[in-house]
């Protein structure tokens, strides 16, 4: 199987090793990679924040590149959300009925990375080697957005030595939201308190989830509390294996 990987403009600008990960993992699995130099970015954030033109050529973008590809992998729910849920509309507004049309046919192709293993290649076993205790959080993109479900949790349970400690409050949002945490601030870090009372309550060493985005807003509260729990993608704790893991 061939799969073109998105890797997204927030992994590539900030988190490179979870693009490195993605593909570490999926040739594992003999999955053959294509990365197209030419992607940039969804269009999240411009449509979120009101750019609908910014948001157009980025979407147009994204189909143009992808149109013709066997599938594509992206290790971020929050873009494959905008992808559905946002794309059809930006589509309409254009009122191009053959762009239209060549998004319809591509958007079945396009998988976040958990539905990916799970759902296309039909694996739960990665072969991963993680020896850590690991809280999952459930990003709000994929837990409201795609429905992931407990796609994530089927993979992590079966990565050995990984010992997976509940998390109170799991559909509780970390509070960042991109614009939102720069916009309504307080909000933000009351929410981001009560998400790392939660995660905290678990002793676990790592944090994990699907999105970079949420990773950095924990993150950065654990750097700043200087506490040892560390984030850590969803697709680095998969790409592991026992000779080599964090």
């Amino acid at each position: 199987m061939r799969a073109s990987l998105f890797i997204t403009c927030y992994n590539d600008t900030l988190f490179p090793q979870t693009g490195r990960a993605v593909v570490r993992l999926l040739e594992r699995l003999g999955v053959s990679i294509d990365f197209l130099p030419a992607q940039t970015c969804c269009g999240q954030m411009h449509a979120n924040t009101g750019f609908r033109g910014e948001a157009f050529s980025q979407a147009k973008r994204f189909v143009q590149l992808y149109r013709d590809t066997e599938c594509v992998v992206i290790p971020s729910s929050s873009c494959v959300a905008m992808i559905r849920d946002q794309y059809p509309g930006l589509f309409e507004e254009l009122g191009n009925d053959d762009l239209r049309k060549q998004f319809a046919a591509l958007l079945p192709r396009v998988f976040e990375l958990s539905e990916f293993l799970t759902d296309k290649l039909g694996v739960e076993d990665v072969g991963a080697y993680f020896p850590h205790r690991v809280a999952y959080h459930a990003s709000c993109h994929g837990l409201r957005g795609l429905h992931i479900g407990e796609r994530p949790f089927r993979l992590l349970s079966k990565v050995r030595e990984l010992k997976l400690t509940p998390i109170a409050n799991l559909d509780r949002c970390c509070g960042f939201g991109g614009t939102f945490s720069v916009k309504n601030a307080e909000v933000s870090t009351a929410m981001l308190d009560a998400k790392l009372t939660d995660l905290l309550a678990t002793d676990a060493e790592y944090c994990t989830a699907l999105d970079n985005s949420c990773l950095m807003h924990v993150g950065g509260a654990l750097h700043r509390r200087n506490l040892k729990m560390r984030p850590i993608h969803f697709a680095e704790i998969l790409a592991s294996t026992e000779g080599v893991y964090l």
